[in-house]
């Protein structure tokens, strides 16, 4: 019983991380547009915000993906707890670069940095953009709020570029090891199979957390 319980966390978690992964994709595409001449980026920018908030079937999306996250969230938290009870005492040496790697070792303090992350973030873009708190968002040109001039905004905070730079480094390494593990989780054993899903995890990994890593600093420097 207690064995199909945690399999079922781990595909619980597999499967809502392999949805935000996605997501990111998505998220990533939509952030590069900044990087474009302020004309552009930010008609651009300000429509598929617009789009965002508007569109029935995204905002049906948007639900799922909040959900998703807090699944991912607690589902992670209690495999963490789970892992700690069935070890209760630690070892006098631990050799654990041999057993594993730092990431899956800490995945609890990478995951809790992550999440300090997002909520950062929510509560500077999110909560303005969709809940209407803080400082009224003029509209631009076409009659869009202007969501283009807030994150113009907040990527011109030094502070704020240092902090939403670093903290893709521990999003980099919980994507890499959390891929991964959510290909094992899903059954893909195969020997050659799984020295491909590490190469693809790791690709992905970069890919996401130096693309998102560099926006700021690009727009910083506009």
């Amino acid at each position: 019983m207690a064995a199909n319980k945690l399999v079922f966390r781990k595909t619980i978690i597999a499967g809502t991380g392999l949805f935000l992964c996605l997501f990111l994709i998505v998220h990533l595409s939509a952030n590069w547009i900044l990087l474009l001449p302020e004309e552009t980026a930010r008609e651009l920018y300000n429509s598929y915000a617009t789009t965002l908030r508007e569109n029935l079937f995204i905002k049906s999306i948007s639900y799922i993906l909040y959900a998703f996250i807090v699944l991912h969230v607690i589902y992670a938290l209690l495999i963490t707890i789970h892992n700690r009870k069935a070890k209760p005492q630690k070892y006098v040496v631990n050799h654990f670069l041999q057993n594993s790697t730092w990431t899956s070792q800490n995945m609890g303090l990478i995951g809790t940095m992550i999440l300090l992350f997002i909520v950062v973030h929510l509560a500077n873009f999110w909560a303005r953009v969709k809940l209407g708190m803080g400082e009224i968002i003029e509209l631009d040109a076409t009659g869009n709020l202007d969501v283009y001039k807030v994150t113009f905004s907040l990527f011109h905070n030094i502070y704020y570029v240092i902090f939403y730079t670093v903290l893709m480094i521990p999003l980099g390494l919980h994507l890499n090891h959390g891929l991964k593990s959510a290909f094992k989780t899903l059954g893909f054993y195969h020997k050659k199979g799984l020295r491909i899903s590490a190469k693809v995890s790791l690709i992905y990994a970069v890919i996401i957390s130096i693309g998102f890593g560099v926006i700021p600093f690009f727009v910083y420097l506009k």
